[in-house]
Parts: C-alpha cells; structure tokens; sequence
C-alpha cells in the first residue's frame, strides 16, 4: 500500500499531538525526575525484578547508561539491589516502597489531568478517543 499525502499529513499530525500530550503528562507528573530516568522506574515496575542487561534491552539502551540510571534511582532510594540467585555476578533491581510511591503518586496525578480534559468533552468525543485509543495500542503492539 502506498503512503498518501493524507497518510503524510496524519502521521505528522498523530507525531506532533503524541509528543505535546506526552511533554503535558510530564508536566503535570509533578516530578523531578528525568523521563530516561522515570522510564527506566516504570519498566522495572512493570517487568521486574530485572538484571541491568534485561533492563537494558527493554529500554533499549546501552548497559553503561542502565547502570548510571540504576545507580541514580537507588542513590534516591527508589530501587533496591539484591543479588541474582542465578548469577551471582549479576543484580536483581526491584522498586523500592519510595519508587511504587512515586509511580502511583506520578500516575494518579497524570490521570487526574487526562480525566479532567475528558470530561470537557461530548460522549460522541469521548467514545472516538475511546476506539483512537485502542487504535494506538495495536499500532504499537
């Protein structure tokens, strides 16, 4: 299938207004810390406990900058560190009880801020966001 200037033109579109809603949830995340930094928080919530290299391939960086990154997370206490029982040259890094703290709190307050800009909204607007939504999920699937 060929790409259209209206394909062109959406996908610059969906680009811009992905980039600016991800750039206002930071904003409103009411957190200090870096996207990389929360990015790698979030993955190990979400997959965890996770070597440095497992973490490094999720996030789809080099392992030197997972390690800065884990170093600074646990340094703020929102990851531990324990040893893998499977490889004991190797770590396990888990969320600390801080970094679940942080994560709810950041997810709530990103919530909150969606919710009340949903709620301006006509049901009709509502319920295409709804299908935009899970257009977007399979298309990253």
């Amino acid at each position: 299938m060929q790409t259209t200037a209206a394909d062109q033109e959406l996908a610059t579109r969906l680009r811009l207004a992905v980039a600016r809603t991800a750039r206002r949830l930071r904003q409103a995340s009411g957190t200090d810390l870096s996207p990389s930094l929360m990015a790698a928080l979030a993955t190990i919530d979400r997959f965890g406990p996770l070597t440095p290299s497992e973490l490094a391939t999720r996030e789809r960086v080099q392992r030197p900058t997972v390690t800065r990154l884990a170093a600074r997370l646990e340094e703020a206490e929102l990851v531990a560190r324990a040893p893998d029982p499977a490889d004991r040259r190797s770590a396990l890094i888990t969320v600390a009880p801080a970094g679940r703290a942080l994560l709810d709190a950041t997810r709530s307050r990103k919530d909150a801020f969606l919710s009340e800009r949903l709620e301006a909204l006509a049901p009709e607007d509502r319920a295409t966001l709804r299908r935009a939504a899970a257009l977007l999920e399979g298309m990253l699937e």
